[in-house]
């Protein structure tokens, strides 16, 4: 016997231990299976993705490809600045969030510290421009006009200014070549978005952080081939940063260059024009309204009726493309999209609806010669018709008698069209019609309105064709309020609401009268009617218009061009058509356009044109002025402008004058002439790819301005296209040239020769 006491185990003890054996064990052989699946069976695969977390890449931004006119003179290309970015990530790090140093960088630049704040914070629902809609984690600029001094100053002091970088880059540059803008036609640029970014992850097109993307016009149209590939190259850094190698490298490709069927020197003479139109128009009074005219927008149309190309596209107002070179400043976005800006951002020229007035009776004739009225045939165009109680008159109670349907074009002659419109109306049942043929809305369908023309543009609109279809549509969206609004014997508006309620989804007889001289609820572009007449010059084929003329790759080896596309004929015999080319040039000498075209040498360059004067509820009248020669189709408008020879006339004559040389007096001066005949080919491309551009004065229009002052006018002008009391002369009358320009409107502007 030991006095020790014993210390055995017991069962209970030893059942612990094993268990904590087994756990430890089991513990172990995870652990170590685990290992060998991440060393042996997966180690390529990790030691991949460790090698890339030692990779950084560098891009080079691609330069953007030009923007050419058909000469070859760049409308847009690139030039190098001094960039003043700032890094939002940089900023973020700072227990201010960079508000010090971006305040200090504004004393540097002689900016405003808020407008410099204001640039780098990122676009959302609530934060009105100017902001950044780009990439977070890219440098944004801060503004593109930096002085080698400023630039400078960054630069050394790098640690005063931690996050701002100054480099040199090259920026987009819109040349207005010869004084021309071009702007709705270019569109700009902005930076790429996160959500952009993604979409095109898997397209054959991707983006990078730092790509510009087009946003409008031309730019956004052919952005694909315009940007090009930025080239990126991997570096091999270690853990401290520093460059150990390179691992790859993906060439960056230079953006196409894309030549367009605009010529510079006609576009810059559009505007110049179509400018002056409106700013002469605001002179003029209008008797119904008891003020002048505002002329508040306008758009015309240079195109050539062979092919549809577009020569020149001028909409009014306009702005400055470059104002979103570097990033919008919040002064001149409020300009673009303020509520008294007028919106220049629209192109009119293809965004722009109104109603088209008298140049749609070319729609209409063509209607009821398919309907079986012969063309020269005898209509009344009597001062008024009457349908019930209801009197539609001919403009100014005009009565000319018994007269064919081409001189109804020549004089504007509603009643013929009332007349015409009301009698088919009838045939085809009224206002509960069973099977109606409907000719009038049909042609315009076929005319091509209500749809896009195709032209190489965004955000083309439609127009509207107001036929039964769009009524039932429009009544089922509208019916409610108008029954809640109409009274029998209220206000001409809640009349019109009661009317609409009980009947709107039917076609009524004064729905068809309007609609025949292109009143009522129809709506049309100048794209549209440029292209129309176009095709009545043509002999019948509607074309997609198109700017777009060749894309050119950077080495000048690849040439795509960008053939004329048809997408239609017109509805009209060769034999009427002859009859409508002649009731047509019967306008330019004989009828309501005769007045603006008085000495235009039409024995060799025949002139056809079609008035207009459209009514707009609560606006002044739209002013439309179509025209057509062998080689063109000119086509403007001007918004609460006033009538169509009165205030478009000149500047469409001016404009011809301009593309074929001509004067007052009928001579023409090849010497002179613009664009006597469409440029077919396309300018001589270089071995090396580059384009050389002919030489170009700073304003075209200076360089065509006569050495003398139109003389002011003016006892007598004639009646514009609904005024068809008197016949003006022609230009075979033996007048003299200032005989004719006496016979021009009040104060007429200096001409472009």
């Amino acid at each position: 016997m030991t006095n020790i006491p014993e210390t055995g185990r017991n069962t209970r003890v030893q059942t612990r231990l094993v268990v904590i054996q087994i756990l430890v064990l089991s513990l172990l052989a995870t652990l170590g299976g685990r290992l060998w699946y991440l060393q042996v069976r997966q180690g390529d695969e990790y030691a991949a993705e460790a090698s890339g977390n030692h990779v950084q890449q560098v891009v080079q931004p691609a330069p953007r490809g030009s923007i050419l006119d058909a000469r070859g003179v760049a409308l847009a290309d690139n030039e190098t600045r001094l960039v003043v970015s700032a890094s939002r990530t940089d900023l973020l790090k700072m227990r201010d969030d960079g508000d010090a140093v971006l305040t200090k960088l504004a004393g540097v630049l002689g900016m405003a510290p808020q407008e410099v704040k204001e640039k780098v914070r990122l676009c959302d629902a609530k934060t009105p421009q100017p902001c950044w809609n780009g990439s977070p984690y890219q440098p944004i600029p801060i503004t593109d006009e930096a002085t080698p001094k400023q630039a400078l100053q960054i630069r050394e002091r790098a640690e005063d200014f931690p996050g701002i970088s100054a480099e040199p880059m090259a920026v987009r540059r819109y040349a207005s070549p010869g004084g021309s803008n071009t702007a709705q036609v270019l569109g700009y640029l902005s930076p790429v978005t996160d959500e952009e970014i993604t979409k095109a992850e898997d397209t054959d097109s991707p983006f990078l952080r730092s790509d510009q993307v087009g946003r409008s016009g031309l730019e956004r149209q052919y952005d694909k081939a315009l940007r090009g590939k930025a080239g990126v190259t991997r570096y091999e850094v270690d853990n401290l940063g520093r460059v150990i190698g390179q691992a790859e490298a993906d060439p960056g490709v230079p953006g196409s260059q894309l030549v367009t069927s605009i010529d510079a020197r006609v576009q810059r003479v559009a505007e110049y024009e179509l400018n002056e139109a409106m700013k002469a128009a605001r002179n003029e009074f209008d008797r119904n309204t008891g003020t002048n005219y505002k002329a508040d927008a306008g758009a015309v149309v240079v195109m050539e009726a062979k092919t549809g190309r577009v020569v020149a596209m001028a909409s009014n107002p306009n702005y400055d493309p470059n104002a979103w070179v570097g990033g919008i400043s919040a002064k001149d976005y409020k300009k673009l999209t303020g509520k008294d800006s007028d919106y220049p951002l629209l192109n009119r020229a293809i965004q722009g609806q109104a109603a088209p007035g008298s140049i749609f009776k070319v729609v209409s004739s063509a209607a009821a010669v398919e309907a079986g009225y012969d063309f020269d045939g005898s209509y009344d165009c009597s001062s008024s018709y009457s349908v019930g109680n209801q009197v539609f008159k001919n403009f100014e109670s005009a009565n000319n008698g018994p007269i064919s349907i081409g001189r109804a074009l020549e004089l504007s002659c509603d009643t013929v069209y009332y007349r015409l419109a009301h009698d088919q109306w009838k045939k085809d049942g009224g206002i509960n019609p069973k099977k109606p043929h409907d000719y009038f809305y049909k042609a315009a369908h076929q005319f091509g309105l209500g749809k896009e023309t195709g032209v190489d543009l965004p955000n083309e609109v439609t127009g509207r064709v107001p036929d039964r279809q769009w009524k039932k549509d429009f009544w089922q969206a509208n019916k409610d309020a108008w029954c809640k609004t109409g009274k029998k014997d209220g206000s001409y508006v809640e009349k019109l609401a009661y009317e609409n309620c009980l009947e709107g989804n039917k076609m009524r007889a004064g729905d068809s009268i309007n609609y025949s001289i292109g009143q009522g609820d129809t709506l049309v572009t100048p794209i549209q009617m440029a292209t129309i007449y176009a095709a009545i010059s043509n002999g019948g084929t509607l074309y997609d218009p198109s700017i777009g003329k060749a894309i050119v790759s950077p080495d000048g080896k690849q040439v795509e061009q960008i053939k004329p596309h048809a997408h239609g004929k017109l509805p009209i015999s060769k034999a009427t058509l002859g009859k409508f080319d002649s009731a047509l040039a019967g306008v330019a000498t004989r009828g309501t356009a005769a007045w603006r075209f008085g000495g235009w040498p039409q024995d060799k360059i025949p002139m056809h044109a079609k008035t207009g004067t459209a009514e707009v509820y609560g606006k002044q009248t739209t002013s439309w002025f179509a025209t057509y020669t062998k080689d063109y189709s000119i086509v403007m408008t001007i918004s609460q402008g006033g009538t169509g020879s009165g205030a478009s006339g000149p500047a469409v004559r001016n404009i011809y004058d301009a593309l074929y040389g001509a004067a007052d007096d009928g001579k023409i001066d090849n010497k002179k002439a613009l664009l006597p005949h469409p440029q077919a080919g396309l300018p001589k491309i270089k071995a090396d790819g580059t384009i050389p551009a002919p030489k170009m004065s700073k304003d075209i229009v200076k360089d065509l301005q006569p050495d003398e002052k139109a003389e002011d006018e003016d006892e007598y002008a004639p009646v514009d296209d609904q005024q068809q009391g008197a016949t003006p002369p022609t230009q075979n009358t033996g007048q003299n040239r200032d005989t004719r320009r006496r016979q021009r409107r009040t104060a007429r502007r200096r001409r472009v020769a």
